[in-house]
C-alpha cells in the first residue's frame, strides 16, 4: 500500500481536548503502554540527554516520557507543560517518586510559550501535533525553535500516517469518533521543520500494536552557522 499523505482534519476544538484528556487520564498510561512505549523511548534515544542541559517537554500528558528525562538529567534543569490539571497531577506524582528536584511541572500552551527566547539546549513533544490543525503546525513549531538554543534540538513523536493497510486501522476508528482516539489521527511534520529552518532532520517510522508513530529531529540553526 503507498503512504497515503492526505492527513484528515483535526476535530477537536482547542478547547475541548483538556475536557477529553481529564476524560482519558486515568486509563493513558495503560492505553501508552500499549501503543506508544516503543516510540516514546525512541524518541528518549535520539534526544541524546547531556546530564545539565536545560530541557523542556511540551504536553507531557502523565508523565511518562518526564520521569525518564529527570532521570537522564538529575544535575540539569527539566521544565514540563501540559493544558490538562488532571494529566498534570499525575505527572507531579510520577516526577515526585524519582526523588529528584530539578523540575517544574506547570498549565502551559504550546503556541505560547512563557519562556525567553534561545533557553533550551532541548526540546521533546510527544502526540501533540496530531491533535491540532495542519494549518497551526508551522505557527507551533516557530514557538518551539524560539526558545530553544541556537544549536538546540528539537524531538518530536507523533501518530504518523500508515506505511501498511492494517497499520490505517486506527485512523479508521478516529473516522467514527475523534473522541476515541484523543482527537489523535496520523500527521507528518518533516516538511513543515523543513519548512520553518530546522536543519539536520530526521524521521523514523515504527509501529506498536499496529500503531503508527513517526520521531522527527532538528536543529535550530546556529549563529555560527
Amino acid at each position: 500500500m503507498k503512504n497515503q499523505t492526505t492527513i484528515l482534519p483535526a476535530r477537536l476544538a482547542k478547547s475541548q481536548v483538556p475536557q477529553v484528556y481529564q476524560a482519558v487520564a486515568p486509563l493513558y498510561n495503560l492505553w501508552g503502554g500499549l501503543t506508544e512505549r516503543h516510540a516514546r523511548q525512541r524518541c528518549l534515544d535520539l534526544a541524546q540527554i547531556q546530564d545539565g542541559e536545560h530541557i523542556l517537554e511540551v504536553a507531557v500528558g502523565t508523565g511518562l516520557l518526564f520521569e525518564q528525562i529527570l532521570k537522564r538529567n538529575p544535575n540539569g534543569q527539566n521544565e514540563g507543560l501540559d493544558l490538562t490539571p488532571e494529566m498534570l497531577a499525575k505527572a507531579e506524582l510520577r516526577a515526585s517518586r524519582t526523588g529528584l528536584t530539578h523540575y517544574r511541572l506547570r498549565q502551559g500552551d504550546a503556541y505560547h510559550l512563557d519562556f525567553e527566547d534561545d533557553s533550551f539546549d532541548l526540546l521533546v513533544n510527544n502526540y501533540m501535533f496530531d491533535l491540532l490543525p495542519e494549518s497551526d503546525f508551522q505557527a507551533v513549531l516557530k514557538e518551539f525553535q524560539r526558545v530553544l538554543k541556537p544549536g538546540g534540538r528539537l524531538v518530536l513523536a507523533n501518530m504518523t500516517k500508515p506505511e501498511r493497510w492494517v497499520h490505517g486501522f486506527w485512523e479508521v476508528i478516529y473516522r467514527l469518533n475523534p473522541a476515541w482516539m484523543g482527537g489523535c489521527r496520523g500527521v507528518l511534520l518533516l516538511d513543515e521543520m523543513h519548512a520553518v529552518g530546522f536543519q539536520r532532520t530526521q524521521r523514523e517510522y515504527l509501529s506498536q500494536l499496529g500503531f503508527p508513530s513517526e520521531i522527527v529531529v532538528g536543529y535550530k540553526l546556529s549563529r555560527a552557522s
